[in-house]
């Protein structure tokens, strides 16, 4: 029999029959491994314990401690598991798609009676009486014939409609677990035992179209999560606890901050409450980018087609573009525009109007420019997720030997006003071209290579993040984690050779000759919306004292104390201070509760003693003693925390 050699990540290599599977290869360096194992990475392939290895390749064994290989066998054998039991309860169910996704899976089912919330016990318990059997798991390779035949006798529509999507070339891979068989590409586990039985749940039911065809079929969803221990769960339910009680929609209702409606889906309407959060975020940046030495323009929303198609944007991002067909007087054809959905190439074109010098350089065009794109109804989410923003945008136009030196001091503007905003450390990923994109591979090369080398000098090693750039360049993107520990990608930097090219941008250099400028596409918050929704989120509605848009109400407590509330007020609001009256014939434990529910940082009761002592009963936020102080006190040191970070 040919031999092949197998090479461990110690970097030893042994020789082995061809066709040997990698749990033959754990069984023969021991016993223990044997039993622990769950599967194998060969070739940088997630490759099942069962499958032969034909020809030389690099080899890993892993176990339970493998955390990133465990969830995914873990996740994936439960959505087997899930269905194997929703078939066990009600046999006439049709089994579709189970695929794994972050912190769980999902699966979808073909059933005439809607699953009920109280159906979720009874599969879970199920699906624990299958783990317990520690029945197992076997793969066979089938021909597609065999196959079809198998699904067709079994009334199986949906797995038939699979295998005929599936390539010709691609192996059709049929798993048992137990009795119970379905088409599946693995891996998987080696038998239903090795599951933790105490550390999945399921979460919830949806409806899902047949292979996202809203004219196909409607099936049955089922969610899931699951860890590789009950106390990661626990960890996991938690932190979804957290974030219902944070959500930017629910706290946007409770604070008055914004609403949206049917009638303009992806698009919000700013309360007065929620646009003062907003313009006092954008006068914050506006401040910041003055300092940074950019220049602010703006830009048109609605542009001909001609310059979409010039960018290369009318050809890589029309499906996501709004467009605007207009009858233009006397012409013989509708003129068709699109609603701007990024500004860049518009910034390009204030870049072109009079020659540009390498004295010039670097020109740090910025921009809160108001965007539409075509988001799908079902991907919309609050203001998190929206068809119309405001990117914080900018755009540096530069010489090739100055990307290093503007990445860094991008890193550096970034990270400075991260901090003003409450988050000290944030990780960056580094996006390298995707399979749709404009320019050459030379160009490509060059664009990486520089984005790398600069983010490298400015001391940050990025985490790569293969095939998520932009289509016009490279990008870095800069992720924020929250106080429950969710991750936000938040700002991003790329380098584009492309678009000056494609526009024909030039400056004069030196030599007296045309260069083509660097163009280095940056935001730093990304959209308005998307980032006041995380600051809710992440501060759970108590928004920092300078962004709160109520920061104090001064309530009474008896209608003697009214004139001393205003008086109250005028102080605080020439201090700077956002503050309004509660003078309502209402018991004053009754306003604290209801200016509490809208997070209102500091509340002041005013009364008797308070009008004849000229103070205040200071009430923050989260706290439940008062504390009373003088006006004059209150007054200075509220004015100092209504500064905004960057004005202290």
């Amino acid at each position: 029999m040919a031999q092949i050699s197998l090479t461990f990540p110690d970097g030893n290599a042994r020789s082995y029959d061809a066709g040997v599977t990698p749990a033959q290869v754990a069984s023969g360096i021991s016993t223990s491994l044997a039993k622990k194992a769950i599967s194998a990475t060969v070739n940088d392939q997630h490759w099942d314990l069962q499958w032969p290895i034909d020809s030389d390749a690099t080899i890993a064994i892993h176990t339970m401690k493998d955390e990133v290989q465990a969830n995914e066998l873990i996740r994936h054998d439960l959505a087997h598991v899930m269905a194997r039991a929703v078939q066990e309860i009600w046999p006439d169910t049709k089994v579709t798609i189970g695929p794994v996704i972050e912190n769980g899976w999902y699966y979808d089912f073909d059933r005439a009676d809607p699953f009920t919330p109280e159906d979720l016990g009874a599969i879970e318990k199920k699906m624990k009486e299958i783990i317990n059997k520690r029945d197992e798991v076997r793969t066979e390779v089938w021909e597609r014939d065999r196959a079809i035949q198998h699904y067709t006798d079994n009334n199986e529509p949906y797995k038939v409609e699979l295998i005929e999507s599936i390539p010709g070339d691609e192996p059709l891979r049929m798993y048992w677990h137990g009795d119970w068989q379905d088409l599946c590409r693995g891996p998987h586990l080696q038998h239903t035992g090795q599951l933790p039985g105490d550390a999945f749940k399921l979460m919830s039911i949806a409806g899902a179209y047949w292979r996202g065809d809203s004219s196909r079929a409607m099936l049955q969803r089922i969610y899931g999560v699951a860890f590789t221990g009950k106390e990661k769960l626990k960890a996991h339910l938690h932190m979804l606890e957290e974030a219902a009680k944070r959500d930017h929609r629910k706290l946007g209702r409770e604070m008055d901050l914004f609403h949206m409606q049917e009638e303009a889906p992806g698009q919000i309407f700013w309360h007065p409450n929620g646009w003062t959060v907003y313009t006092q975020l954008q006068d914050y940046m506006r401040r910041q980018q003055r300092k940074g030495g950019y220049v602010e323009v703006n830009t048109p929303q609605v542009v001909d087609r001609k310059l979409w198609e010039a960018s290369g944007h009318w050809d890589k991002y029309q499906e996501n573009m709004f467009i605007v067909e207009v009858d233009e007087e006397h012409a013989r054809e509708k003129a068709v525009n699109a609603l701007k959905p990024m500004n860049c190439p518009c910034h390009v074109q204030i870049f072109n109007q009079g020659l540009k010098s390498y004295r010039d350089l670097p020109l740090r065009m910025a921009e809160f420019g108001s965007c539409n794109r075509y988001e799908p109804s079902g991907a919309l989410h609050g203001i998190m997720r929206v068809r119309g923003f405001t990117q914080d945008d900018g755009h540096i136009f530069c010489a090739e030997d100055q990307i290093e030196s503007e990445t860094a001091e991008f890193i550096d503007f970034l990270s400075k006003i991260y901090k003003d905003l409450g988050f000290e450390k944030f990780s960056v990923k580094f996006s390298d071209r995707p399979d749709t994109r404009a320019g050459s591979d030379e160009v490509w090369d060059k664009a990486e290579a520089a984005l790398l080398s600069a983010t490298r000098a400015a001391g940050i090693e990025p985490e790569l993040n293969p095939g998520e750039g932009a289509f016009y360049g490279p990008k870095l993107e800069f992720v924020l984690t929250d106080a429950i520990g969710r991750d936000w990608q938040c700002g991003t930097h790329q380098v584009d050779f492309v678009l000056p090219e494609r526009l024909d941008a030039t400056y004069i250099g030196a030599d007296g000759a045309k260069h083509r400028p660097v163009m280095l596409h940056r935001a730093t918050l990304g959209s308005f919306e998307r980032f006041i929704g995380i600051l809710i989120e992440e501060h759970a509605g108590k928004l920092p004292f300078w962004l709160a848009p109520r920061q104090v109400v001064v309530a009474s407590i008896t209608s003697d104390a009214d004139d001393y509330v205003q008086e109250v007020v005028a102080e605080l609001k020439k201090a700077g201070v956002r503050a309004e009256a509660d003078i309502r014939n209402e018991k004053i434990n009754y306003k604290v509760r209801e200016h509490s529910v809208g997070k209102v940082p500091v509340i002041l009761a005013v009364g008797h003693r308070e009008v004849e002592e000229r103070t205040v009963s200071v009430r923050r936020l989260g706290e439940k003693q008062t504390k009373v102080e003088s006006l004059e006190n209150v007054t200075k040191a509220l004015e100092v925390e209504a500064t905004p970070p960057d004005l202290l």
